[in-house]
């Protein structure tokens, strides 16, 4: 780490961040210089920075604050070291950073950790996920009393409406796509393709797959970091928000796996379209856990907007082939790459706690050899199924009380999580629309 310091002598500032439960960056502006010490010796936060509200506000009866004397945690370097910041103007990096306790452990209430502790539960299994993200966006000009599609600084013009797959819709901001896939380069984020949306000034990128998952999970995290800052040295904002407009299409956060023996054969494929046993449980754990995971899948007030049938995100718990109605999707194509699509979540989710979620539920249902329902066909939105929950306190409810979370995440995380939503449930009905806009429209 202290090479790429040397190596880039023109940063003269650090900052050193992690994840909260949101996936807000808490963290610190460090001088350069003093770089060095991060790196041998970490440094300190409270343990209940990890577990502020949406607001950056400590959580009303946290067993994290008071009850505890409120207590520092360390916090070390994760593997993936320092990074550039291109968003902002003078030359500056970036070190991740997650969270222990003082004797060592890692802090149970750090999502980073709780993704880690799952992809640990793959290794001793022998298994390896390999993970790719596909996230959409608006670009969005909040100069106004209202929100509406940026300017083209290539025409001067806005655009009037939806383009699907428009190259022209690409092109009206090419110099902030191509500064975006540098940006992308530079902080070793594998982004692949952009294409226009079905929304007004929405665009979608995929992350290339890779089979380090908390890579992967880094990148989203990152990435939405990266899109949001660029954004504003461009005069506009990037929003990840679930459902910033009401009458346009939301943003969601599809994820897609497959998982690796030992010997690097895909679990999943069975040299046709079908799939094999193994792929089965996985769908058959994801539909369990998928109740009680819509806490992370759609984490806040705006989330539940864009659960609307017919909207093209799920609302009901099913499986299929080649079908983009149902909350599970099997892509056809090759068998080699035969995976699942978990395509319930938002663009608003904090990636590393949407992973351990999927991924969790997966192994359960692999481990426990868990067998799903028949998949459907045709529209699921005119189909009876269970369905998913359709509220924010709905969702909290079920995942406080959900036996397949408890077998996924630790309980102090569980707790904290619940209580930060419940508090954010509580501030959130005394705000207007507008003023909801205004909190997530560029956090998230």
């Amino acid at each position: 780490m202290q090479d790429w310091l040397r190596d880039n002598p023109q940063v003269k500032t650090i900052r050193v961040a992690a994840a909260d439960l949101n996936g807000q960056a808490r963290g610190k502006r460090i001088p350069a210089r003093f770089a060095g010490k991060i790196v041998s010796d970490g440094t300190r936060f409270p343990l209940s920075v990890m577990n502020l509200d949406i607001w950056g506000e400590d959580i009303e009866n946290s067993p994290l604050v008071f009850e505890t004397g409120d207590a520092d945690g360390m916090l070390y370097p994760t593997e993936r070291g320092f990074l550039p910041m291109p968003w902002l103007e003078a030359p500056t990096a970036l070190l991740p950073i997650w969270m222990y306790r003082e004797n060592g452990q890692p802090f149970e209430g750090d999502p980073r950790h709780a993704l880690a502790a799952v992809l640990a539960r793959y290794k001793a299994a022998g298994l390896t996920p390999v993970v790719a993200t596909e996230l959409e966006f608006y670009m969005i000009d909040d100069s106004g009393k209202d929100i509406r599609v940026p300017v083209s600084p290539r025409s001067g013009k806005r655009r009037p409406g939806a383009d699907t797959l428009a190259l022209r819709a690409l092109d009206a901001f090419d110099k902030f796509f191509t500064d975006l896939y540098d940006g992308c380069e530079a902080m070793d984020i594998d982004a692949d393709t952009a294409i226009s949306e079905a929304g007004l000034g929405q665009f979608e990128i995929n992350l290339l797959h890779d089979d380090d998952a908390m890579k992967i999970a880094d990148d989203t995290w990152l990435f939405k970091m990266l899109t949001r800052g660029l954004s504003r040295k461009h005069g506009f904002a990037a929003s990840f928000m679930a459902k910033p407009y009401e009458d346009q299409a939301g943003n969601g956060m599809h994820m897609h796996f497959s998982v690796l023996d030992a010997e690097g054969r895909n679990v999943f494929d069975d040299g046709g379209p079908r799939g094999t046993d193994a792929l089965r449980h996985a769908v058959a754990g994801c539909l369990a856990a998928m109740p009680g995971s819509m806490l992370l899948f759609a984490p806040h007030a705006n989330s539940y907007d864009r659960l609307t049938p017919g909207a093209h995100a799920p609302t009901g718990v099913c499986w299929a082939y080649e079908n983009r109605t149902a909350s599970i999707r099997i892509p056809s194509g090759n068998p080699k790459a035969r995976r699942i699509e978990h395509r319930v979540a938002g663009g608003d989710i904090n990636p590393y706690l949407m992973m351990a979620a999927v991924l969790g539920a997966a192994l359960d249902g692999i481990e426990r050899k868990l067998t799903p329902p028949e998949p459907i066909t045709g529209n699921a939105y005119r189909l009876d199924l269970p369905q998913l929950p359709t509220t924010w306190i709905a969702a909290i409810d079920a995942f406080e009380h959900s036996a397949e979370i408890a077998r996924i995440f630790p309980a102090g995380l569980i707790s904290n999580l619940v209580l930060t939503k419940r508090q954010e449930l509580h501030y959130m009905e005394e705000l207007s629309p507008e003023e909801v806009l205004e909190l997530y429209l560029d956090t998230v």
